[in-house]
């Protein structure tokens, strides 16, 4: 988590911006986010450097693709060439070579620069993608380089480089920056929208088990952090095995999100590629409205859909108002996980409580549709603090199906009690972490047949789900055990307070002899 001295160096940044003269939020966000991902390109640079030579010591003819051009130009937009330099030379390489460079760029490469130095656009080449172009070259079109001074680009640049080099200790980490600055921006929560923890992303995903031939969509993908999660399962499992045409879906149409925010949507595109996704489907859209009409085309569905507010009943899909007559946008989700996966495609998402037991009508026929037309696996309530210090919420995580034709049996609950982490809004680490035992159980749910209500986990059977007007939340099934507290009889109480009155009486006796004296 952000904290303490990361937040004070974050906090420092943003104040020399502002000072700067650049005080819209929204701005301040995208700067930073810009010079993060040019200081992450060189990184990733030195990797592919590394992996060249390896290749060549050990004899195997292995094209690595490099990213920036080897001519003087293209070596001089190197964050490890430029960072040291003078202020001046700083500020005119970012605004007149990397900018530029950066919003042309094709194939996970950056142009390089002709005689007069202008961009030298990179042209199509059907071998690699069709000429099709990068997702954040796509949202960079339009971007600014907007940093108004050589002073005040030096001064992020140093701050930058002394959060990566002391502070910074892997990708994950970028992403609470980016929700510690959207939690500044005073923006963070105000479409129910707040980061889902990694540890609690990477459960979700190993819950549902992705394979590389899987299509992966989360239409409300943020920072695209479940899209992330679920490329590092795919490479962890599968990476020594998959062919070439694995490869080339899972650098492409293996994964897929949309959102309404274009910062959101740079953010993600740029976590992607450095994720070796150089041309995901990421898309401005509003998912629930009618002009999103995608249907039955994933295999995945993995999402924490905003939970606050309502949107404008005019511009809410048909199809999803058939399913659940709402405005309440957790409950749409749902609706529309339903319609983009494809018959036996999974999906695990986040949902609020009252997602289990509202009782509304809306509420009451998400919650039979899921449990009578397809096959609900799991509800696992989670503990209110797993989302603090950005929220206090309590959720559950829903994994389910998509039949058309039931299939819903017995529904297994799970009462998570602790995930790692404390509760609290420090969420230091700690030893109690139910998480292992989730997913272990889950993939063996055989064993799980004669565990008792009183049981951290358990079966619900279908009907007795009907009976309770498909009632999802766990307090509604999960029976709590007594242990029966014996007393001493009461003469022997009574005892016991008659001599403690005594012993009142004798001190106070003695008080007031000393209080005399």
């Amino acid at each position: 988590m952000i904290t303490g001295v990361i937040k004070n160096k974050i906090d420092k940044i943003w104040t020399d911006i502002w000072a700067g003269g650049l005080t819209m939020p929204f701005k301040v966000i995208e700067q930073i986010t810009y010079l993060m991902f040019i200081r992450s390109l060189d990184q990733k640079e030195i990797n592919n450097e590394k992996k060249a030579v390896m290749f060549k010591r050990r004899g195997i003819k292995s094209q690595v693709d490099m990213i920036f051009p080897a001519s003087e130009a293209g070596q001089s937009m190197r964050w490890s060439r430029f960072k040291d330099a003078d202020p001046d030379v700083i500020f005119n390489t970012l605004r007149v070579k990397v900018f530029p460079a950066i919003k042309e760029m094709k194939y996970g490469m950056l142009p390089d620069f002709d005689e007069n130095g202008e961009v030298a656009v990179i042209a199509d080449d059907p071998a690699k993608e069709n000429g099709v172009q990068s997702a954040f070259s796509r949202f960079m079109k339009d971007a600014l380089f907007e940093l108004p001074t050589a002073e005040v680009v030096t001064k992020v640049i140093t701050g930058l480089e002394d959060l990566y080099q002391h502070d910074i200790e892997d990708q994950d980490m970028q992403g609470d920056i980016y929700e510690y600055m959207l939690g500044k921006a005073a923006s963070s929560g105000t479409n129910g929208q707040f980061r889902t923890p990694k540890h609690i992303r990477d459960m979700m995903v190993e819950l549902l088990a992705p394979t590389p031939d899987d299509s992966i969509c989360d239409p409300a993908c943020g920072t695209a952090g479940f899209l992330i999660s679920a490329a590092e399962y795919i490479r962890g499992k599968f990476e020594h095995n998959m062919s070439d045409e694995q490869w080339a879906h899972f650098q492409s149409t293996a994964f897929s999100g949309f959102d309404t925010d274009m910062t959101m949507l740079r953010i993600s595109a740029m976590n992607l590629m450095l994720h070796g996704i150089t041309h995901p489907v990421i898309d401005y859209k509003n998912s629930v409205s009618e002009k999103n009409t995608i249907d039955s085309e994933y295999t995945v569905c993995l999402a924490n859909p905003p939970f606050k507010g309502t949107v404008d009943v005019e511009t809410i899909s048909t199809s999803l108002k058939a399913v659940t007559n709402t405005k309440k946008t957790e409950l749409l989700f749902i609706a529309l996980f339903l319609r983009m996966l494809k018959k036996g495609g999974r999906c695990a998402c986040i949902v609020p409580d009252g997602v289990l037991f509202g009782s509304s009508k809306a509420h009451k026929a998400m919650r039979k549709e899921l449990v009578e037309n397809h096959t609900l696996q799991a509800v696992i309530s989670m503990p209110s603090g797993v989302f603090k210090p950005y929220a206090g919420v309590s959720t559950a995580i829903l994994v389910f199906i998509k039949t058309g034709a039931g299939g819903t049996e017995d529904v297994w609950f799970y009462d998570m009690q602790a995930d790692g982490f404390s509760l609290d809004d420090k969420r230091s680490e700690v030893q109690e972490n139910d998480i292992p035992d989730i997913i272990e159980r889950f993939h063996h749910l055989d064993g799980e047949k004669e565990r008792k209500r009183t049981e951290q986990s358990f079966f619900v059977p279908k009907q007795e789900i009907i009976d309770n007007g498909y009632d999802l939340s766990i307090n509604k099934y999960k029976e709590i055990e007594y242990v029966p507290v014996e007393y001493p009889p009461s003469e022997e109480i009574i005892a016991n307070i008659e001599a403690l009155e005594l012993e009142i009486q004798k001190n106070l006796a003695e008080l007031k002899d000393m209080l005399k004296e």
